[in-house]
């Protein structure tokens, strides 16, 4: 069993920082709009109508869908067996009534421009090999960016499937050529990217009110910004060309004060629903934004999370419990009812550490001498989760201890434990 006790210092408030208005910038202008969607129109959700919809809302959906489904099976384009996704384009479904939702949506219940974007997505796919995409051993091209670059890593508190991006290995030269040098090899990381996305795909439900639409987490820290305007373009078109309503939620995490800027700027031109969709998070505050959509567990650790590649292969994580550690404030974790020769480990993690953290082993015997397992110690920001193991030789509790007395500012932080017993061969 495990318990906190806490102890805090008072702390002095923070003075409000000035304003500054950002300088135009004609480069970054054009890599933010690279980022965003292009027309006010294209929504980046798949999250289900409001239910504030007035009845005329409704109908004009109701139908719009009916006549989709009508034109769709007169089209010459769409052959009878014809699917998308994995599901059948002949066959009325609730799947297939999901995925003409979604063309419908990209297109304001436009029917004809619906059904024109969805014979261009068919055509693209069977050009591109994209239902096959996933038989293909693309790795050993892209071994390096595996889990860091494009990935899929857990789900949203709703069951989401999180797609994670993240470009600033990209500064390195070498490696920018390497990836981006030519057309044909541009042409392999989009493949490679697509590929990416379809496993996000393939872990949809494509049922009325299931799990419809993925989370995109892009981390924009030391993102290059001209470098991959091209790329970043291309990839942006080709999904919202081919994979409409497929993004529930768009996260921007180290995201730069320009990029605040700018979107502030972009804003006015998007609708208020394609806006509740996005999320903008200044460097430094990652794990606070995502704690807000995510478990700890399913939170890679670079982002103060405790979710590792190397454990993706032991099934699903172990559930984390969570707790805040307030400005001017030390928390203490005991984990009681060790018995001698246990052995417990642990994971522990705080957003933003910029902390002390120590462990100590405290005996249940009289006289016994408390053990510094892990001395005091100053985590930094760039600091991932802490795993440790303990073999006590005599029963006790475990006292994890972090302090943020020094700080003003409060951090979400996650915890969890296995203890395993000695036993008897």
């Amino acid at each position: 069993m495990a318990t906190a006790e806490r102890t805090a210092t008072p702390s002095s408030p923070t003075k409000p920082s000035s304003a500054t208005t950002p300088k135009n910038n004609k480069s970054t202008n054009s890599f933010m709009a690279s980022l965003l969607p292009t027309s006010p129109t294209s929504s980046t959700s798949s999250f289900p109508s409001p239910s504030f919809a007035d009845d005329a809302q409704r109908n004009r959906h109701s139908k719009a869908l009916s006549e989709l489904r009508s034109a769709l099976s007169a089209s010459p384009h769409v052959s009878p067996t014809s699917a998308i996704w994995g599901v059948p384009l002949h066959t009325p479904s609730p799947a297939l009534d999901v995925v003409l939702h979604k063309f419908l949506r990209a297109r304001d219940f436009r029917v004809a421009d619906a059904l024109s974007m969805l014979e261009r997505c068919l055509e693209w796919r069977k050009d591109f090999g994209a239902d096959s995409i996933l038989d293909e051993d693309l790795s050993s091209d892209f071994k390096d960016l595996e889990g860091v670059v494009a990935y899929m890593n857990g789900f949203d508190r709703h069951g989401h499937p999180v797609c994670y991006n993240a470009y600033g290995v990209f500064r390195d030269r070498e490696l920018y050529e390497r990836v981006f040098g030519d057309e044909e090899k541009l042409r392999k990381f989009l493949r490679w990217r697509v590929q990416v996305l379809e496993r996000g795909v393939s872990l949809l439900h494509f049922k009325p009110g299931g799990v419809n639409s993925l989370i995109q987490v892009t981390d924009l820290k030391d993102m290059p910004k001209r470098e991959l305007r091209v790329a970043s373009a291309q990839i942006l078109s080709l999904f919202q060309d081919n994979y409409p309503e497929m993004v529930a939620r768009k996260i921007f995490i180290n995201v730069p004060w320009y990029f605040s800027a700018l979107y502030a700027m972009f804003s006015p031109f998007l609708t208020q629903r394609t806006k509740s969709k996005f999320v903008i998070s200044r460097e430094g505050y990652a794990a606070n934004t995502l704690y807000k959509f995510m478990r700890p567990e399913d939170i890679p650790v670079q982002y103060g999370g405790l979710s590792r590649l190397s454990d993706l292969q032991s099934g699903p994580p172990k559930p984390a419990s969570e707790f805040t550690v307030k400005g001017g404030e030390k928390v203490h974790i005991q984990i009681e009812g060790i018995e001698a020769n246990a052995t417990i480990t642990w994971d522990l993690v705080v957003g933003g550490w910029d902390l002390e953290y120590s462990a100590e082993f405290i005996p249940d015997a009289e006289g016994s001498y408390t053990i510094a397992v892990e001395k005091p110690r100053r985590m930094s920001q760039a600091d991932e989760a802490v795993r440790n193991s303990y073999t006590s030789r005599e029963s006790g509790k475990l006292v994890i201890s972090v302090d943020n007395s020094a700080s003003r500012r409060k951090k979400v932080a996650a915890y969890r434990y296995v203890v395993r017993k000695l036993t008897s061969s």
